[in-house]
């Protein structure tokens, strides 16, 4: 087991490259089971939660090679299995994306039901309602979904119960696929999503309403696709988390290989906190503020205020002079990182689902525990800010997502060692 040493107290400067998505290629990954060619997909980030795709895409029965370092061919012609089973699924809930294509394009599947952060209930009924408007017979068994549609799915008319990103790809993949014209109303409307929208339209399915909230699919009734080679978004969360860093330590460094459209939200609520951002094609640079101004931040689906990045601007808020309020409207187990950012110094009290950030608080090193991936990068900030040299524990969850981030806050002049326990 290993931990993060990291020495408060420290400028920063410099570039950071953001890595590929990873909220991205977990869904790609599970679309090359829709492809009848070998897919060349670059700009892939080497985290954790990618390579328990591949495996899980590897048990059944695809394989894959890592042409470089960020780049990886996927040959899923070969997949001869339709049970993704509870050992590889236990580890992470975007494995339930195999779920719609399996069983678009088998007829029927055996997917475990899914593991991952601890952050809420995430139910995958909106999933499983979905697919059976489209025709699917389902059923939990041994906590399984099992799943059939011996003559195929077919489209339908589906309206989400409330916005869901899984579960919008999961149905998108499925009608890629299915026989007739499948119309979703209520889409997530993240890049993430988008982009496996803009995949199958290069595949040549026909999709209109690409990056609105309601889609109509032109399934192709059955026959495996002809998907392109292409290249995995950039990673927004992971860019708004260097921007985090910067801001915390008042420090002016840049990113590149970013979208600043996809990052909107998070600029408009950094410049309103005092920050400077500039902005050119892939790039993006922050300069420090004089004085951090305190905010009110509510979480929402996209294009707001994304809750992946409410643990990390949290810990930016404790260095603000004044009372922010903090909203987590998507996930009720999201202030778990609380207590830990306490430990450190931080003033915050908890109300149902809102925080009450005091600041500017004094902070001081400790050990501290990750409890789940982006709350892990919370304490990353924290420390970098803290008195002395904060410990934290449990960083497997850090993994899953940031691509080789000791590296990367080294480059910036971070002080930050990954040690065994």
């Amino acid at each position: 087991m290993y931990y993060l040493a990291i020495k408060g107290k420290q400028k920063l400067s410099g570039t950071v490259l953001i890595s590929g998505a990873k909220n991205a290629a977990l869904p790609l990954l599970a679309l090359t089971l829709l492809s009848k060619r070998t897919i060349t997909i670059s700009n892939m980030p080497q985290v954790a939660d990618v390579k328990t795709l591949l495996q899980l895409l590897t048990n059944l029965g695809a394989s894959f090679t890592c042409k470089d370092k960020n780049v990886v061919e996927v040959n899923a012609t070969t997949v001869n299995s339709a049970c993704a089973n509870y050992d590889i699924v236990r580890k992470m809930r975007a494995s339930i994306l195999t779920l719609g294509p399996l069983l678009a394009r088998f007829g029927h599947c055996e997917v475990s039901l899914p593991g991952g952060c601890a952050i809420g209930q995430r139910p995958i009924d909106l999933h499983l309602k979905a697919l059976e408007q489209m025709g699917a017979e389902i059923e939990i068994k041994q906590g399984y979904v099992l799943a059939k549609a011996p003559k195929g799915l077919k489209g339908a008319t589906i309206i989400f119960d409330k916005v869901t990103v899984t579960g919008s790809e999961n149905i998108i993949m499925a009608a890629a696929l299915a026989h007739g014209t499948t119309t979703l109303v209520n889409v997530a409307k993240e890049p993430e999503v988008v982009q496996v929208c803009e995949v199958l339209a290069e595949a040549g399915v026909g999709i209109e309403g690409i990056g609105t909230s309601k889609l109509i699919i032109k399934g192709s009734g059955g026959t495996l696709l002809d998907i392109p080679d292409f290249s995995v978004i950039p990673d927004r969360i992971e860019a708004g988390t260097y921007l985090c860093a910067g801001a915390i330590t008042k420090s002016k460094i840049t990113l590149k290989n970013v979208n600043p459209r996809h990052l909107d939200a998070v600029i408009l609520k950094l410049e309103q906190m005092g920050f400077k951002i500039d902005e050119k094609d892939d790039t993006l640079t922050l300069h420090p503020a004089e004085k951090i101004t305190p905010s009110d931040i509510e979480t929402s689906e996209y294009p707001g205020f994304p809750t992946d990045l409410q643990a990390q601007f949290m810990a930016l808020c404790t260095q603000a002079k004044g009372t922010s309020i903090i909203d987590e409207r998507l996930f009720e187990n999201r202030f778990m990182h609380v207590s830990e950012l306490s430990r450190m110094g931080a003033n915050i009290k908890l109300k149902g689902h809102s925080a009450t950030v005091e600041g500017k608080a004094k902070l001081n090193a400790a050990d501290v525990m990750a409890t789940d991936l982006r709350a892990s990068s919370a304490l990353i900030l924290a420390a970098l800010v803290a008195d002395g040299t904060t410990k934290i524990h449990r960083i497997y969850h850090l993994d899953r997502g940031y691509e080789d981030l000791e590296g990367k806050f080294s480059k910036l002049g971070a002080h930050i060692e990954r040690l065994e326990e």
